[in-house]
């Protein structure tokens, strides 16, 4: 088994979506590539645009930890007032 389809048959719940967000480093950083995948490029976002995609792709409830994860990984960036997201 590959890495992803291990990281997809640990995290990923029935419904494709995050069902936790994982602690081991290669782990974490696959959650965080499967969340910034579900963004399009060349779009701005506005937070609460980001929070209902991130939304839809996990079901324990953490949007704001998530959110932070993203940006702190350089998969998003934002505006200092958070105003505007973007797809690095």
């Amino acid at each position: 088994m590959d890495e992803v389809q291990d990281f997809e048959r640990r995290f990923l719940d029935a419904d494709g979506r995050l069902k936790q967000f994982p602690s081991k480093p290669k782990y974490r950083e696959a959650a965080i590539k499967f969340l910034g995948a579900k963004f399009e490029r060349d779009r701005n976002y506005t937070e609460s645009e980001v929070n209902e995609v991130i939304g839809k792709s996990h079901s324990f409830a953490d949007i704001t930890m998530l959110r932070r994860e993203l940006v702190t990984a350089k998969i998003l960036a934002r505006e200092k007032d958070g105003s505007k997201y973007w797809l690095v």
